[in-house]
């Protein structure tokens, strides 16, 4: 039964009554050698009764999922785990999608220097960035540029980036002009309950935003950022070290969702990941972010860093209804892009459940923009640097997925009626994979999924209905049915791709692209390439029902990789047949509104 609206009315007062004492008859709620959960139940007035029931500190409510984030000691969870009418998940840790060691594993291929660039920014001096030769032409890269010059920068859509904050204030190279009317809302979810936020002490938050729609130009009058446009709205999700929780995550999921209608939100990207640790649906991150999709927002997610290695898509990325975005470098030539490759690494699929990811990939090595010079990130992996107009260069599939979430600001300004759905298609059918000179595929699907994601491809394509076929949202968080992909593994343990009856793999031979075997030279260069035909007969996204009663015939077994050993089970959880309300929230949590 879908609890969810009347959960809005009830929720802050069951919280109150739970921080002051536990509801009459049940005991204080107490701290002592207690661990971070999220308990999830038929509605989140259930959970938080539930919790005080027996003595726990329900933190935050989290009615995306109809769940509480809880402190609760050793005794106290196995009491919760024990009841049917519940989950029990840990309140895992989650990372930003842009580390140090891409980041310096990329600058050290060649001499870094640093190098002075005039910029067309009203008032801005010479812009100083740390970089490896020269800076690449992102925006260019994914085909921005024509759509920027007939006036198409993301005007009117607004980008919920949930990360670790923003602090523009003492970077000209924003054309900070501009971003003060742009940016709408700022959250705080890191540590408190909705608070305001204004600085970004970790600076990965201000970097991937700045590379999403920066307003900066540079001498030739072209913006640095994708949707020099878009509109944003700064959830901090992780403290000044980059440290971040699923609870701090899903509590910014749920405020977006909450004011979506407000702020006119169409976008969120998540930098973000964690390994995966069950299946898709049995994630409570997942579970929010899929009730972010049902409600009719786009979300595009990083792949993760973890590849080159096959069954590398960090969660959300593992959710078959998103974006998930790998990475691409152009090799510090940006003037060249015969040699752009794939990042090595940039995440691989196929998911566990059989899913052909990343859907598409862009540009992610040695990306540039701004973020403090004081803060963490900079100062680990550059130092000090004093000059305050310092842009800098950032690896990975955090920076891959800012650029993605610009395209798809571009296109829906273009087209502000596309359903989330609808939006992956166009962002698919518009890519270009990358090819060999025979004209076949560089990269298996599982490494580059549609190819590298190109905004004038996508706003130009008729292509329709192409995405999330024979998926259902709705049954997905009712937890009524799952669902699994097309691919599979072969007796070599070459990963491949079923055609739609189950049986038999596109081709045998490993070098048609379709096949991934991990033997790939990933530095070698390919162009991309909008030439190649996909397959009518292949659908990217559509899936087969997931269910006891399906089964794999003797052609087409899945493989024990996607068994999950005890090892990757939810350490502190427990299954049941509880269903997951499926009706988006209509109206902002109480006292989260900025």
């Amino acid at each position: 039964m879908n609890h969810r609206i009347r959960d809005r009315l009830v929720v802050a007062a069951c919280a109150l009554a739970l921080s002051a004492a536990a509801v009459a008859g049940q005991h204080a709620p107490t701290r002592l050698a207690s661990k971070h959960f999220i308990v999830e139940a038929d509605s989140t007035a259930t959970a938080l009764r539930l919790v005080g029931s027996v003595g726990g500190h329900a933190s935050r409510p989290l009615p995306i999922i109809n769940a509480v984030a809880a402190d609760l000691s050793a005794g106290q969870s196995a009491k919760l785990k024990s009841d049917s009418r519940l989950r029990v998940y840990d309140d895992r840790a989650v990372t930003a999608s842009a580390t140090k060691k891409q980041t310096v594993a990329m600058l050290a291929t060649v001499t870094a220097a640093q190098q002075s660039f005039a910029t067309g920014a009203t008032n801005s001096p010479p812009v100083q960035f740390l970089s490896s030769n020269t800076a690449p032409d992102t925006a260019a890269m994914v085909g921005a540029p024509a759509l920027h010059a007939a006036g198409t920068v993301g005007t009117g859509v607004t980008i919920a980036m949930l990360d670790t904050g923003f602090s523009p204030e003492t970077k000209p190279t924003f054309a900070f002009d501009k971003w003060g009317s742009r940016v709408l809302a700022r959250v705080d979810f890191s540590a408190t309950q909705g608070g305001t936020v204004v600085t970004d002490a970790y600076g990965h938050g201000t970097q991937i935003t700045s590379v999403a729609g920066s307003g900066a130009k540079d001498s030739g009058g072209n913006y640095y950022g994708i949707a020099p446009g878009a509109n944003f709205v700064i959830v901090r999700a992780f403290d000044g070290s980059g440290a971040g929780s699923y609870s701090n995550v899903i509590s910014g999921l749920n405020w977006i969702v909450a004011n979506r209608t407000k702020y006119n939100i169409r976008i969120i990207n998540l930098s973000l990941g964690a390994t995966p640790q069950s299946s898709y649906w049995d994630d409570p991150l997942n579970q929010a972010v899929m009730a972010a999709w049902q409600a009719g927002i786009v979300v595009v997610v990083a792949a993760g860093n973890d590849g080159p290695a096959a069954q590398t898509i960090d969660v959300p990325g593992n959710v078959p209804y998103v974006i998930t975005v790998g990475a691409v470098s152009d090799n510090h030539t940006p003037n060249n892009p015969s040699d752009d490759h794939l990042a090595s690494f940039s995440s691989t699929g196929p998911t566990y459940e059989g899913f052909v990811k990343p859907e598409v990939v862009a540009p992610g090595g040695h990306i540039l923009a701004s973020m403090p010079n004081s803060s963490t990130l900079a100062t680990e992996i550059f130092g000090a640097i004093t000059d305050p107009y310092t842009q800098f260069p950032l690896s990975g599939t955090s920076q891959a997925a800012a650029v993605t979430s610009g395209v798809v600001a571009l296109l829906l300004q273009q087209q502000p009626a596309l359903t989330p759905d609808e939006v992956k298609c166009k962002l698919m059918a518009g890519a270009t994979p990358a090819l060999t000179r025979a004209g076949t595929l560089a990269y298996s699907v599982f490494q580059q999924g549609a190819g590298i994601v190109n905004a004038m491809g996508a706003v130009n394509t008729s292509a329709t209905g192409c995405a999330n076929q024979g998926l259902n949202i709705g049954a997905d968080l009712a937890g009524t049915a799952h669902f699994g992909g097309p691919a599979n593994q072969d007796a070599s343990g070459n990963f491949y791709v079923m055609n739609m009856t189950g049986s038999v793999p596109f081709a045998a031979d490993p070098t048609d692209g379709f096949t991934w075997s991990g033997a790939f030279a990933w530095n070698q260069g390919y162009t991309w390439s909008d030439a190649y035909v996909w397959s009518k007969a292949y659908v990217w996204s559509k899936a087969y029902v997931w269910s006891k009663a399906y089964t794999w015939s003797a052609t087409a077994v899945w493989s024990q990789a996607y068994v999950w050993s005890k090892s990757l089970t939810w350490a502190n959880s427990t299954v049941s047949t509880t269903s997951l309300s499926t009706q988006p929230l209509s109206a902002p949590f109480p006292a989260q509104e900025e």
